[in-house]
């Protein structure tokens, strides 16, 4: 059976649940606010969410986990810290004002460098928690809404949203994707760059050839200076889109069943909202330790900001590309898309991650459905993510997608050819 044919007025009950979400995020947004990653404000979010669905799912589960959630970002102000003493010391080294212990402050400057590398590639492309510990601990939840089936589970399909909002990201605010890519690329790229100059500081050169060094060390070093202002920690944003959309879209998905009475013979379907996923997904990290793999085939739909219709599209690699997400589970939700009558293309997460890449790398069948811009919009961590700003157009495709792939999945299980389907 396709979801539309679940019930005669299926177009006006699939409106009914975009409603419901729409409703349910500008309360969030009105009463709550924003919901940084660990602070008070998510928990009462997802206390909220709680509370509200259990007139509709069989069980509720709340799953506490701490975590230190500014660590995520807090590597860029460290690493600005640490290339801009990195930085000080190759300059005057090259300039001569360290004479005879020249060696020993370029090898401190290249040691400062290779340690900002660092954190760079495992704190921001591996999502890998080395600063944890100098950051203060908070707690979060995450909450489990599960309807049973009518018998005993061999399937099990979860749909899942994230509770948290971001910080605002400076540069997207102030100039949107080019100004943010020039500003990122640059601070980036000047790292690499002052490796280089910093292991060819230890030859011996023509004093020329050390001007030229010198100049170009200054350069990288100021390159690195407006990554200080990169995240504003003290404007934390409504994330109406990113991600209340996908938060209760999947919520959407269990109100549906129970408002029109369906319950699957024996698949069982769950809606979770995460939390702390801008906190480099340590909510997902902590569900993916909580419930590993019980034997029941299980698939994970993350649903990520459905914002905007022309991007709608379905994610077979995150991370910034560096997660392939499970083949089987992107081929359900596209072809649950294609009985939505949506020809929805693979796709991949630009920057960053999504929740299901920590779902993905600890061995869970996960994707992710998402409509935005990669440019990326202009909303996009910033205070224009507001309840205004909602697209319901897109929340309602979004919404049938997930609903058509839930039926499909009880029908047919996860694709036997998907990994074909997207070579």
């Amino acid at each position: 059976m396709l979801a539309r044919e679940s019930n005669a007025n299926y177009p006006s009950r699939r409106r009914e649940m975009a409603n419901f979400a729409a409703r349910e995020i500008k309360r969030v947004c009105k009463e709550i606010g924003p919901r940084p990653s660990g602070e008070e404000a998510e928990r009462r979010a997802q206390a909220y969410v709680a509370e509200s669905m259990k007139s509709v799912a069989d069980r509720v589960e709340v799953e506490d986990f701490e975590l230190h959630p500014k660590a995520f970002l807090g590597w860029v102000l460290t690493d600005v810290v640490l290339m801009l003493v990195s930085g000080v010391l190759l300059c005057l080294s090259l300039a001569g004002v360290f004479g005879a212990g020249r060696t020993a402050a370029l090898a401190a400057a290249t040691a400062l460098t290779v340690l900002s590398l660092l954190f760079l590639v495992c704190e921001f492309l591996l999502y890998k928690p080395l600063l944890d510990p100098l950051f203060p601990r908070r707690r979060s939840q995450n909450v489990i809404c599960t309807r049973a089936p009518e018998k005993e589970v061999r399937r099990r399909i979860v749909f899942c949203g994230h509770m948290d909002s971001a910080y605002e990201w400076t540069y997207l605010r102030l100039g949107g994707g080019k100004l943010f890519a020039a500003v990122v690329g640059a601070a980036f790229g000047s790292v690499f760059v002052q490796l280089v100059l910093d292991v060819l500081a230890f030859f011996e050169f023509s004093s020329a050839v050390d001007t030229v060094l010198l100049v170009l060390a200054a350069l990288t070093t100021l390159l690195v200076l407006p990554g200080a202002f990169f995240v504003n920690w003290k404007r934390p944003v409504d994330g109406a889109n990113d991600n209340l959309t996908g938060v209760f879209a999947s919520m959407a998905v269990l109100r549906f069943f129970a408002a029109n009475d369906i319950r699957f013979a024996h698949t069982e379907v769950s809606a979770v909202s995460m939390g702390c996923e801008e906190a480099g997904l340590r909510g997902a990290k902590a569900f993916a330790r909580a419930h590993p793999d019980d034997g029941v085939e299980t698939v994970y739909i993350v649903t990520d900001t459905l914002r905007d219709y022309a991007f709608l599209g379905v994610y077979n690699k995150d991370m910034t590309g560096l997660v392939r997400l499970d083949a089987g589970a992107a081929a359900l939700v596209q072809r649950g898309a294609k009985n939505a009558g949506l020809d929805l293309p693979y796709a991949k997460v630009f920057f960053g991650a999504s929740d299901a890449a920590a779902l993905a790398q600890s061995g869970l069948r996960a994707a992710t459905l998402a409509a935005m811009d990669p440019a990326p919009a202009r909303y996009y961590h910033t205070r224009g993510d507001t309840a205004d700003n909602l697209d319901l157009k897109t929340l309602e495709a979004g919404i049938d997608v997930l609903l058509e792939t839930a039926f499909l999945y009880d029908a047919e299980g996860l694709p036997h050819d998907a990994a074909k389907a997207q070579e």
